[in-house]
């Protein structure tokens, strides 16, 4: 089954200072703001990376569940994998298997055209996972959650192709690699020594995090036409960075 990866979410306590870090970093602007995640007592912004999508969401009032978020991990950090299925059957075999491995649908939303499956993060460890189907999708144009195909042009000319790969992390890799896998459908393989599970655009990788605020979503790896012109501003906004990455939002990017 073909699971795409379209859509990376992270948290921060407050959008716009992120956000500058972002723009100011990989010279990429905003593409979409979604007025519907008011309801869920947040503000967002998407940035395109080829056709892919970095979010970030912050709370706007309290008692949501990404404040509660930023209160267990201390701080900003990546909150959601947001994949793609061609078939709606596909999204509904995948719900059957989560029903089987004891995790709870968080959200759902039937849409006509678009369903949106999110998968509870406690259930899945490490993350949320959403699983959305879109009929007018083809994991290069269309895409709801970006407005459709508003965000076209600002694609256009950047430096980024596209999200390669995410780090998840807990105190046993291997165990959560194996449930991802088992409610994904995609087999376990290892990746320079770590349990990884290919999707069809980007690879999963499972890693060793001792304490809580090492765990989740922990890195991002982005595929990019020149690492240390990135990494070169990341320094210069302050960042910490290292010869091919830099930390931002909470999560460590690494650009290849």
């Amino acid at each position: 089954m073909p699971i795409h990866l379209r859509q990376v979410c992270l948290v921060a306590d407050k959008l716009e200072p992120c956000l500058q870090d972002i723009e100011a970093v990989f010279q990429t602007p905003v593409c979409h703001r979604d007025p519907e995640v008011a309801a869920f007592g947040l503000e967002n912004a998407l940035m395109a990376f080829g056709s892919q999508f970095l979010e970030v969401v912050a709370p706007v009032r309290s008692g949501t569940a990404a404040g509660r978020f930023l209160e267990r991990k201390g701080g900003d950090g990546g909150y959601m994998v947001i994949c793609q299925v061609p078939m709606l059957e596909e999204q509904a075999q995948l719900r059957a298997r989560a029903a089987e491995n004891n995790v709870r649908v968080a959200y759902e939303s039937d849409r006509g055209t678009w369903n949106i499956m999110q998968l509870h993060p406690r259930d899945m460890g490490a993350a949320f996972l959403e699983v959305d189907w879109d009929q007018k999708a083809d994991v290069q144009g269309n895409w709801q959650p970006a407005g459709g195909l508003d965000w076209v042009d600002s694609a256009r000319g950047t430096a980024i192709s596209g999200i390669i790969g995410l780090e998840l992390s807990g105190t046993d890799p291997q165990r959560l690699a194996d449930h991802w896998s088992r409610v994904l459908g995609q087999p376990v393989q290892s990746h320079n020594g770590l349990p990884a599970i290919p999707l069809a655009n980007a690879l999963l990788r499972f890693s060793y995090g001792e304490a809580s605020r090492d765990h989740g979503l922990t890195g991002i790896d982005l595929a990019v036409s020149d690492p240390a012109d990135i990494v070169g501003r990341a320094s210069d906004r302050g960042l910490p960075s290292w010869h091919n990455g830099f930390r931002l939002g909470g999560v460590r990017f690494t650009c290849e």
